[in-house]
């Protein structure tokens, strides 16, 4: 796994821009354990709650898409830049849904689809997780969710089992297990 760093340009007027966002790349030989975890995860979660068919239960964990990941980050109300995106920041004046993270397939074509989103995310404090697999990222991100494909998924923070693993991914608590 590799994390990295970014800076974003300097705040324009009295928006401000988080100058340090952290990206992770999961790519060869570290892909398929961390999709192997993340769906061992979903089905975990999911057997513990059968009450809602299997569509509406994946709507309520997951923002899925590039339109549905902007929907929901552009609700999410802009963390200061002080705040950490492991935080438990919640604004009590706009009750929404806030992602943990996002999950994006770096090989989208074309690449203008998802070049919004680190900037938003950003704003937010909202990690993203670059799913890098040749020409095959946005199947294999399709697969978790039961789709064909996927370009971009969110994860919504519900405090479920997928969150406490996607915490300790970017936290690096589990980067160890997952690369073994």
């Amino acid at each position: 796994m590799r994390g990295k760093n970014r800076t974003l340009p300097k705040p324009v007027g009295n928006n401000p821009v988080v100058l340090h966002q952290p990206e992770f790349c999961f790519e060869g030989e570290t892909l398929a354990p961390f999709l192997k975890s993340i769906q061992r995860e979903i089905e975990s979660a999911r057997a513990l709650n059968t009450t809602l068919p299997p569509k509406f239960w994946l709507k309520q964990q997951f923002a899925v898409g590039v339109n549905e990941v902007t929907r929901v980050l552009e609700r999410m109300p802009k963390i200061p830049p002080e705040e950490h995106f492991l935080s438990n920041h919640v604004d009590s004046r706009a009750p929404c849904v806030h992602l943990q993270a996002i999950l994006i397939a770096s090989n989208c074509n074309p690449r203008w689809m998802t070049k919004h989103l680190p900037a938003l995310a950003a704003s937010r404090n909202v990690p993203l997780i670059f799913i890098k697999d040749r020409k095959e990222s946005s199947l294999r991100l399709g697969e978790l969710i039961k789709l064909k494909t996927a370009i971009a998924v969110g994860i919504k923070a519900k405090g479920n089992s997928i969150n406490q693993l996607i915490k300790e991914v970017l936290v690096g608590d589990k980067v160890d297990s997952i690369e073994a």
